[in-house]
């Protein structure tokens, strides 16, 4: 039985795309292992499906000043050991590394033991823990035709992200018995994350009383984020964060406004929702976000606004052009090759152990 182990941490982007191939990798017959952090979100979403975690040290690889820096360099060291000694005792055919600071002593301590590694970057440039694990790396996956440039050319594969396939499979009826929205109106979903997003939340409901004219509005806005004078509205439901019912609220919306994260991207790109996409500022974030959204751009995927444009105006504005252009949308995302990213990773490592 070939035996991978599947890495990566720190946030829910490197912890998804690796729960994505697990159908696929059980189903041919694969031995799977996770290594995470000790402590991370990771373990918990990695438990829940019942697959033997194994934790080790992780220090933060900051690009700015914290008194953490002295400390986790030694944090990292021991994580190094402690991902060798599982190595050893796990003796895995092949690591899949979905990224995050966890992930950088196992590709090492994999390299180490000459244990084939497969990467895989979800942004537009490469984040610093993949750069630092590119040359361990047999191969590396990408979701943005740019990141190829980044990207040593002899390793480089565009793949897409893998995507969970229950989100493909909501059901319309359900999401209208739970809104209790109207069949024949379009519905517009509004997405910040888990956390929220303070001012796309603003923006959207300065603009709403002009939104519900045309449409019904699912808002999820994050966890202590919700506005009580706002709850009976008619045509307008706000949720702090949905799981379960996500895929069905996906079914059922006509357009998303989103941050622009590039596992979220990815899963409008493979649904086949078009979008307005608000990315991050460069001020608050390495400005991937930003990239990943003008890439979808070009690609003639989605809309942009970047967040010193955004006010009710500029959103109703941007609503308004990406419904009345929403079939082009949707014509341009039927055309993009990299939307099967389960099955190519998945012969990705089917190849590099033969």
């Amino acid at each position: 039985m070939k035996h991978i182990i599947l890495t990566g941490g720190g946030t829910a982007g490197h912890v998804t795309p690796n729960i994505a191939l697990l159908p696929r990798l059980r189903a041919a017959g694969y031995r799977i292992s996770y290594i995470g952090s000790k402590e991370g979100m990771e373990k918990k979403l990695i438990e829940a499906q019942q697959i033997p975690y194994y934790g080790i040290s992780s220090g933060k690889l900051r690009r700015y000043f914290d008194w953490k820096n002295f400390t986790d360099p030694f944090r990292v060291l021991k994580g190094f050991s402690e991902a060798s000694s599982l190595m050893k005792r796990l003796k895995p055919d092949i690591v899949f590394s979905k990224g995050g600071f966890v992930s950088v002593p196992v590709v090492m301590a994999a390299k180490r033991r000459r244990i084939p590694v497969i990467c895989h970057e979800s942004d537009l440039t490469p984040g610093l823990a993949n750069r630092l694990s590119l040359p361990a790396a047999t191969k590396v996956c990408c979701n943005f035709p740019e990141t190829l440039e980044h990207l040593p050319k002899e390793k480089a594969v565009l793949t897409g992200c893998p995507i969970r396939r229950e989100l493909l499979l909501g059901k319309r009826a359900d999401a209208l018995t739970l809104t209790g929205f109207l069949p024949d109106k379009p519905v517009l979903m509004v997405m910040g994350g888990s956390l929220g997003a303070a001012t796309v939340n603003q923006a959207v409901r300065e603009a709403l009383p002009e939104l519900l004219k045309d449409w019904q509005v699912v808002h999820l806005c994050g966890r202590g984020k919700l506005d009580e004078s706002l709850r009976r509205r008619k045509g307008y439901v706000q949720y702090e964060y949905i799981q379960e019912e996500l895929p069905d609220l996906f079914a059922l919306c006509d357009l998303v406004i989103s941050r622009a994260g590039a596992n979220a991207i990815c899963e409008l790109l493979a649904l086949r929702k078009p979008a307005l996409l608000i990315p991050l500022s460069a001020e608050a974030s390495r400005g991937d976000q930003l990239l990943n959204a003008r890439s979808f751009e070009r690609q003639g995927f989605s809309m942009v606004l970047e967040e010193k444009e955004l006010n009710k105006e500029t959103l109703l504005h941007a609503v308004r052009h990406l419904h009345t252009h929403r079939n082009d949308y949707i014509k341009a995302m039927e055309g993009c090759p990299q939307t099967g990213a389960v099955d190519t990773i998945f012969a990705l490592i089917e190849s590099t152990l033969h």
